[in-house]
């Protein structure tokens, strides 16, 4: 999966979750399994996401250095 499909799941998931917790939160009575669900859903994203920050934070660095050997 290329990184930028790979970040796109993952703020979906993460704005997916949130959704899920707003709307149980707006509900007169608040459906504690589709809370913890929601929740989860953000978790698994962040923990996505967090992952590709991880596994991505020095690209920018190998860029630049193919530029300046290109030149």
């Amino acid at each position: 999966m290329t990184k930028k499909n790979s970040q796109l799941l993952n703020t979906i998931l993460i704005v997916l979750g949130g959704g899920i917790l707003i709307y149980t939160i707006a509900n007169e009575e608040p459906h504690q399994l589709l809370q913890i669900f929601g929740f989860i859903i953000i978790m698994f994203g962040l923990y996505r996401a967090t992952n590709h920050w991880v596994e991505t934070k020095h690209d920018h660095k190998e860029e630049q250095e193919q530029q300046q050997n290109d030149l």
